[in-house]
């Protein structure tokens, strides 16, 4: 992937290398949905619950010293970050509207955000409570290791989709799923779900079909570790891994097939009318 060079975003907050952990606050994705994403990470949601519960009381912090390849990693989050700004930034602005951009947190083991406690074992996240990406770099790590998929543009494509939950607040579509998500058995709230986040991986590839068009970013194998990162992190491709065995109604971000298909619509289109994962049936995502 072409990324060196280019602008760095103004919007990352570097907090790795800070020791000291600060208490939990409320609000946003909730302790619940966290270990959910942990559990699709490999991770132990008991855990996390229970950190987030007796998170530490507030202390100092002091930095350490990141070396040469953190920085650089540090850097490479700046630009995706930056080329996503510029991208939504032209959509929306065709469309006579004005993008709010998001702030991105790189951290270290654990965190504070608006939606609570956060730690490695949570993974990348977005929090529209701060309108906030946050990730632990050594996610990249377990990308690579545990689920197989490589590559600086798979890397992207996680940056892209937590982004593109920040485009489903600022249109309105994370207050719609919350509200049609309220009350629904375990079930169907689940489906909601992974409605919602199939529409972010369609909005990820959106965000490359515009930075090609606009930046020329891709090299090639790119398309290629895009659509090994989103069937890496497909809900049977996980369980299968995990426990031996799929458990359909459990899936909150979809099967491998469906993140594959809709991030591969994004980035072929480019058309952000068509990626209403909401109006299809489901078995038809």
């Amino acid at each position: 992937m072409r990324w060196k060079g280019r602008r760095v975003s103004d919007n990352v907050e570097d907090r790795r290398g800070l020791t000291g952990r600060q208490a939990a606050v409320g609000g946003g994705l909730g302790a619940i949905a966290l270990a959910v994403i942990v559990l699709l990470l490999g991770g132990d949601p008991q855990e996390v619950m229970q950190n987030l519960q007796t998170a530490p009381p507030a202390g100092g912090e002091q930095a350490q010293a990141l070396s040469q390849e953190d920085r650089e990693l540090g850097e490479f989050v700046g630009v995706i970050l930056a080329d996503t700004e510029d991208v939504w930034n032209h959509i929306f602005q065709q469309a006579g509207e004005r993008y709010r951009e998001p702030k991105l947190v790189l951290f270290s083991r654990a965190t504070q955000s608006a939606c609570g406690y956060a730690q490695s074992a949570t993974g990348p996240f977005y929090c529209s409570g701060d309108e906030t990406v946050y990730i632990d770099l050594s996610f990249f790590q377990e990308m690579q290791q545990r689920l197989g998929a490589r590559g600086d543009f798979a890397w992207a494509y996680v940056i892209a989709h937590e982004v593109g939950h920040h485009v489903q607040t600022q249109l309105g579509v994370m207050d719609q799923y919350q509200q049609k998500a309220r009350g629904l058995s375990q079930v169907r709230a689940n489906q909601m779900l992974v409605r919602l986040e199939l529409q972010a991986d369609f909005l990820a590839g959106v965000w490359a079909h515009h930075a090609q068009r606009m930046k020329k970013i891709l090299e090639e194998g790119d398309v290629e570790e895009g659509m090994n990162a989103a069937s890496a992190v497909g809900d049977d491709r996980i369980m299968k891994q995990q426990q031996g065995y799929v458990v359909p109604d459990a899936f909150t971000h979809g099967t491998s097939a469906q993140r594959v298909r809709w991030f591969t619509k994004g980035l072929k289109t480019g058309d952000i009318t068509l990626g209403d994962t909401f109006a299809l049936p489901y078995d038809q995502l």
